[in-house]
């Protein structure tokens, strides 16, 4: 957005030693993203359009995108029908993809994050438009035909092993429609997909919806503590940062009770989704979900949850003992922890490590400095600087966004970050990468660079400085940055499989990885500086902070196991938690029984509340086995030194380079050198439980410190 930098290479030595220590002076980086963001007034270049597109000069742009993919769809669905083609089949069909998810992808981005009404209608008509293209191809049986026969007796034309995954995964998505089926029970496909939309609309609607009740309900006491709606309390939310015990557990019960209509909707929801999979030809919708998935079987999830169970159970209950003692120290009696106690004892136990408030940190993470320190470590694992690169004219949705350029020190460049980091009206409240162009092999043996947006909600700098982000806030934008860098180093011959492309429960292991980077000392160190001295964060803060991170590991998984087993228990055989007509709430009361170390609290159902069964159905258990993949990476490369360019390369070319063009089981056990086996990834995880319990020196003082 302003003028690009010089290759990092020309402004640090090239000595390893005096790379690690960063730079005296601001980066050209640094400083663009420290100056606040200006609106430029062009009198005489023309613009180009949103990204370039020239189409989108003006929102009317989005038709003539969408008749163009029209066409263009209908010459394509031709040549892979056609008795003479002279392309693999998979080749057309990524064409086909990449026609469609160009104008897709695009359209949805504008859609929620564009400030002018016209622009986010016309994306969003273009969204619709393309939806139903799309529904069209899928209920094309010639094209299914002409795919099935490829997939099983092989192509004409000279195939890999890359192709053939990369054609099964077109497959598999045309039969999620139920094409290869008798039409009645295709028709009942449609209808049970839209049922499960609206169903799952609703829940969500449901969930965040606040509970009224009677002031008189709550004692007078804690009354202040909730927003008033007349006569009645307004319970919003959990309150879980409340230092209030009483107010704490009013909130989870009145927040968390029993909503007949919530109870139905999900009921409904499960059995769809099963009636769903049967049809399907799947015993059940975690069988179905699972396919082509890292775990592949729900047989195998939960194998591994129950493995990891076994092990966390006497750690958490440390974690819980150490919180009893606080609840009695603090409450000034023997009281019972519950499950509205758990967060806030977390935190409190954060900031007693951190001892300082979070805003204190502040000034040493300036959003250029943390800019500085993705480049310094973009630079030194695979050899790229991050730029900063002047938008044209038109080129952008608004006047505060940044433009990087992802070069490579020999291959050039590999593509662009947009950087849409600050709050706006209407901009939604999220932290998210959205792809905007997939990397693809083009015809002449030309790569189609991928387009992607990474989207933060910071504030906007104010005059007398930059914007100061708290560590919270960093490990955010490690975690998005990491997406943003593994489709940016995913050169796969097929952008449906590039970077992100890939199975659920692999698409998190890259910006996970990133969220150890964030918090390892050594790395911290190369750029956190006081955005006024620029004098590095002192040693014993450092510490702090990275010690925080970890404060009750072992009962914070445990939960996490908890919500996943339920999650692939509501998605598994019926019987599991519809047997003889039982709830749904009380099939989480003998789950909850049996993963975690807490009691279910009676007259309660925060299933109800929990809104990740709608978007990751049979699929929550994905963030628990990124995890333990990333750890497992991080302890094998990067943990002795994360700065190493050796392991940095062997991570780029073993991993991030493949996207989801090998099956991510496949891909993660050649990298690790071992099976991805329950008692494989169980280890990862343990082990740094317990590297990290015994590092964690409790702060002297603490009541964490008198009960070891």
């Amino acid at each position: 957005m302003l003028r690009r930098m010089k290759p990092i290479s020309v402004i640090l030595s090239s000595s390893r030693h005096h790379y690690r220590r960063g730079v005296t002076t601001w980066s050209p980086l640094t400083t663009a993203f420290n100056t606040r963001p200006e609106k430029r007034i062009n009198f005489t270049r023309n613009e180009v359009g949103l990204f370039g597109v020239p189409e989108l000069t003006s929102y009317e742009g989005f038709y003539a995108l969408k008749e163009k993919a029209i066409f263009k769809t209908d010459d394509l669905i031709e040549e892979a029908t056609s008795a003479t083609r002279t392309r693999k089949m998979v080749t057309i069909f990524d064409e086909l993809s990449d026609t469609l998810c160009k104008v897709a992808d695009l359209a949805e981005f504008i859609r929620l994050a564009h400030p002018v009404p016209n622009f986010c209608h016309a994306a969003e008509d273009a969204c619709i438009s393309i939806s139903g293209i799309v529904e069209k191809l899928n209920t094309h049986k010639p094209l299914y035909r002409a795919l099935k026969a490829v997939v099983e007796g092989g192509d004409r034309m000279e195939t890999t092993d890359v192709d053939k995954h990369v054609a099964s995964l077109f497959l598999f998505d045309f039969e999620q429609c139920g094409i290869h089926l008798k039409e009645s029970d295709r028709q009942r496909v449609v209808y049970l997909n839209d049922c499960i939309l609206q169903l799952g609309q609703r829940f969500m609607a449901g969930a965040v919806h606040p509970r009224s009740i009677s002031k008189n309900v709550l004692p007078e006491a804690i009354r202040h503590f909730f927003s008033a709606d007349g006569d009645n309390i307004l319970v919003s939310g959990l309150y879980a940062d409340s230092a209030n015990s009483m107010a704490r557990e009013a909130a989870y019960r009145l927040f968390l009770y029993p909503d007949a209509q919530q109870e139905h909707l999900l009921s409904e929801l499960l059995k769809a989704r099963l009636q769903l999979a049967t049809v399907c030809g799947f015993p059940t919708y975690a069988h179905r979900a699972l396919k082509a998935s890292t775990m592949e079987t729900p047989e195998m999830v939960n194998e591994f949850l129950q493995t990891l169970n076994e092990q966390l159970r006497p750690r958490a209950e440390k974690d819980f003992a150490v919180m009893r003692k606080m609840k009695a120290s603090e409450c000034g009696a023997n009281m019972p922890l519950a499950a509205w106690d758990t967060p806030y004892f977390t935190s409190s136990l954060k900031r007693t490590y951190l001892q300082a408030s979070a805003s204190e940190y502040s000034p040493y993470f300036s959003l250029g400095a943390c800019m500085e320190g993705l480049n310094l470590l973009m630079n030194s694992l695979y050899g790229i600087t991050l730029q900063n690169t002047e938008m044209a004219p038109g080129e952008s949705w608004s006047h505060d966004i940044y433009k990087l350029a992802v070069t490579h020190e020999t291959e050039g460049l590999l593509g662009y970050i947009y950087c849409d980091l600050f709050e706006r009206q209407g901009k939604p409240n999220q932290d998210c990468h959205f792809t905007i162009q997939g990397g693809k092999v083009m015809d002449g043996d030309q790569y189609q660079n991928p387009i992607v947006v990474v989207m933060l909600n910071l504030a906007q700098p104010r005059w007398s400085g930059p914007t100061l982000l708290t560590p919270s806030m960093v490990d955010n934008l490690f975690h998005e940055m990491g997406h943003a860098m593994h489709s940016m180093l995913a050169r796969t011959e097929y952008q449906h499989v590039t970077g992100t492309r890939c199975s659920t429960d692999f698409a998190e292991v890259p910006s996970v990885l990133m969220e150890y980077f964030a918090s390892d000392p050594r790395v911290l160190r190369s750029f956190a500086k006081h955005f006024q001295t620029q004098e590095p964060m002192p040693e014993a803060m450092l510490e702090r902070l990275c010690a925080s991170k970890n404060v009750f590991a072992a009962s914070e998984t445990q939960l996490q196991v908890f919500y996943s087993a339920l999650d692939q228990i509501y998605h598994g055989p019926a019987s599991e938690w519809r047997g003889n007509g039982e709830s749904t709430t009380e099939t989480l009361k003998k789950v909850q029984e049996q993963y975690y170390g807490l009691s279910y609290v009676e007259n309660t159902a925060w299933q109800l509340r929990f809104s990740h069964l709608v978007g990751y159905g049979a699929k929550y258990y994905s963030y628990l086995i990124s995890r333990a993949i990333a750890s497992w990476i991080w302890q094998t490369y990067f943990e002795r030194d994360p700065f190493s360019r050796t392991q940095g390369e062997k991570y780029r070319r073993g991993c991030l380079a493949y996207g989801g063009g090998i099956p991510s089981r496949l891909l993660v056990s050649n990298f690790l050198g071992r099976e991805v086996t329950a008692a494989n990834l169980t280890n990862s995880l343990i082990n740094e439980i317990d590297t990290f319990s015994e590092r964690l020196q409790p702060p002297p003082g603490s009541v964490a410190g008198s009960l070891r």
